[in-house]
């Protein structure tokens, strides 16, 4: 089991920046590629970008040129830097950790954090 804990969300008025971090227990060494996806009232959730062990990364068409992705193997920690933020971006934002451990797949979320950009 991975358990996945997401902090740094809050309220910042368009153009702002806010750091997103989600720290990973359990059976971290399972874990293959972590993401960040959102999600806002009535809509369905959508991936903003992930990492894989490696280091390579993608991006949501939205959140290129303004977030930026990255990984702490050794601490087990994703993180999701965003910068010149829009109230579009306004939403509950998840963690997310993929991989196996042994013969099983893992596919694990976090609680979610708010992220609330006014105009």
């Amino acid at each position: 089991q991975v358990r996945l804990v997401e902090s740094g969300g809050g309220l910042v008025q368009a153009g702002g920046s806010l750091k997103l971090s989600c720290a990973a227990t359990g059976d971290t060494a399972c874990i293959q590629t972590m993401g960040w996806y959102r999600q806002s009232p009535g809509k369905e959730r959508e991936l903003v970008a992930t990492i894989s062990t490696s280091g390579n990364t993608a991006y949501a068409n939205s959140a290129k040129g303004r977030f930026t992705i990255s990984r702490d193997n050794a601490k087990n920690t994703v993180y999701l830097q965003m910068n010149n933020l829009k109230p579009e971006d306004t939403a509950n934002y998840y963690c997310n950790a993929k991989g196996r451990c042994e013969r099983r797949g893992i596919n694990g979320w976090g609680q979610g954090t708010q992220v609330t950009v006014s105009s």
